[in-house]
């Protein structure tokens, strides 16, 4: 089996559609509807196809394909820069401290304010693997791919990355922390908001959310349990996004309360790390190191497992991997251990 992560498609429709509706819900950024997703589509052709360097408002959409059965079991994403049609919203948690003379007592309570502090940063998201298709090292692949595919067209991208995790759900799909804070505003349940703010984005947070701190001591117990919290299929997400550098820095999705990991863009490992390569030699399997490996501008980008070495004028790559990555002797690619 050979998985090959690439620009989004067409025809790259229905697999999306299908892999949206196995999501379970929380996911805004594969909703399961078809006009949307196909709108998605659309923005992101256009955006692999852009000349200009400069960073815009673009999101770049990527899949995973299995080459073999010619089947995509995987996605991910790019925003290059958030909150620049609409703001990007988030609660940010903070403290309040007062002191009292007469009672000799000081009280410190913890709020949560909405906030665009994360305008105009990048932001790595959308990533969903086909439960058939979860193996030990697919999902790393999926999520390192976009680190690679930043480091080769680092202008595009900003000086700060984040990432949103999935909140905690219950066992029926409701959001207590949405339960307990935003549905009393709204008064609409959690699902139908998020498919909303999927479909027709948050403009509508703006119109009605209060603009004061909430002090978290009124929420309920269960809502206040859940800030910052991920949800239990994004624990490994979380783990993984800290391994490359991610770290939380109390700030928390306004819907299900689940953490935003921020890094600094050139501080990403697999950024920091990668190293850029002439190939120089096409080689066998078990000549060279466990590596990532991409290739290609835009919408040639490819990345994959592969094997890489080093030779004289540059490295070998393995034949396989040259082949998923459709690169020849001369070409560049860039890698980085696996």
């Amino acid at each position: 089996m050979t998985l090959v992560v690439r620009p989004v498609r067409v025809n790259d429709a229905h697999a999306l559609f299908r892999m949206a509706q196995a999501t379970g819900g929380g996911f805004t950024n594969l909703p399961a509807d078809r006009p949307t997703l196909a709108g998605k589509i659309e923005r992101a052709i256009t955006a692999f196809v852009r000349a200009d360097d400069t960073p815009a408002d673009e999101v770049f959409l990527f899949v995973l394909e299995d080459t073999d059965r010619a089947a995509v079991c995987g996605t991910c994403q790019i925003f290059s820069r958030i909150g620049s049609t609409w703001p990007f919203y988030s609660y940010r948690i903070g403290v309040l401290t007062q002191f009292s003379k007469e009672l000799d007592r000081t009280i410190r309570v913890e709020t949560l304010t909405l906030c665009t502090d994360l305008d105009g940063a990048t932001e790595v998201g959308g990533l969903f693997l086909d439960p058939a298709a979860r193996s030990a090292g697919i999902g790393k692949l999926l999520a390192r791919s976009r680190y690679l595919f930043m480091k080769l067209h680092r202008p595009r991208f900003a000086d700060r990355t984040l990432a949103e995790l999935r909140g905690a759900l219950d066992g029926d799909g409701r959001s207590p922390f949405w339960d307990g804070l935003a549905g009393r505003f709204f008064g609409m349940p959690f699902r139908e908001a998020d498919e909303f703010n999927a479909i027709h984005g948050n403009q509508f947070i703006a119109d009605l959310m209060p603009k004061h701190p909430i002090y978290t001591a009124m929420l309920p117990d269960a809502a206040r349990a859940q800030i910052g919290r991920p949800h239990g299929s994004g624990k490994a997400a979380m783990r993984m996004l800290e391994r490359e550098g991610f770290a939380f820095d109390n700030y928390i999705d306004i819907f299900d309360g689940g953490p935003t990991m921020i890094a600094k863009t050139d501080r990403i490992a697999t950024v920091r790390e990668a190293r850029s390569d002439r190939v120089s030699a096409i080689a066998g399997q078990g000549s060279g190191s466990p590596c990532l490996v991409g290739a290609g501008h835009l919408a040639r980008y490819r990345c994959c497992h592969g094997e890489v070495s080093a030779v004289d004028g540059g490295v070998a790559l393995d034949r396989e991997a040259a082949q998923a990555l459709g690169v020849a002797l001369g070409d560049t690619v860039v890698h980085v251990p696996d």
